[in-house]
């Protein structure tokens, strides 16, 4: 920490950043079938709304299925109704406690939305990113305002912020393509 700056903080904000859009666009549909597709998936349970992976188990049993196991009987309308209701494309199958849930091929257009819901993610990213550097570059100009710092090590550690933002936002910029690529394969 330098006079009002952690490089190391603002270095570990900007990776909270990455691993929330990691999470975001791990929870993409892609060909394959990944129980991350029902992270957003909220269930009316016991009176309070609560994820899914509370009330049920989720396994891949085979590449274009996935199977919820729900745990309380008297859930499983309520589990069905919160997946129908996810507006994710998804018709579960009821066979007693559990539900099959089969993943339709991605149509083109369908293929295309992701894409531009991945690059909503990035974008998000990328604000959260420019939100800590922004913080960080108000910290250096309190600090040397107040004489903690000189002018030359506020412009050092300014340099410092914007080449940790710049290396963050190449790796949000990776891991797009990396996904688009991935929804883009047929």
């Amino acid at each position: 920490m330098t006079a009002g700056v952690d490089l190391n903080d603002i270095k570990r904000r900007m990776d909270g950043a990455i691993n929330a859009f990691k999470s975001d666009i791990a929870s993409l549909r892609t060909g394959r079938a990944s129980a991350n597709v029902l992270d957003p998936v909220v269930v009316e349970a016991y009176g309070s709304r609560v994820p899914l992976n509370q009330v049920a188990n989720v396994t891949v049993p085979e590449p274009r299925m996935l199977g919820v196991s729900v745990w309380d009987k008297s859930m499983v309308n309520a589990v069905d109704r919160a997946i129908r209701e996810a507006n994710l494309g998804l018709n579960p199958i009821m066979d007693g406690q559990n539900l099959r849930i089969p993943l339709p091929e991605l149509n083109e257009e369908r293929r295309k939305s992701l894409v531009k819901v991945a690059h909503d993610y990035a974008e998000k990213a990328k604000v959260a990113i420019r939100h800590v550097r922004r913080d960080g570059m108000d910290s250096l100009k309190k600090a040397e305002k107040d004489g903690a710092i000189s002018q030359d090590d506020s412009r050092s550690l300014s340099e410092k912020v914007q080449k940790i933002t710049d290396e963050t936002i190449v790796d949000v910029d990776r891991l797009l393509a990396d996904k688009e690529k991935e929804i883009m394969q047929v």
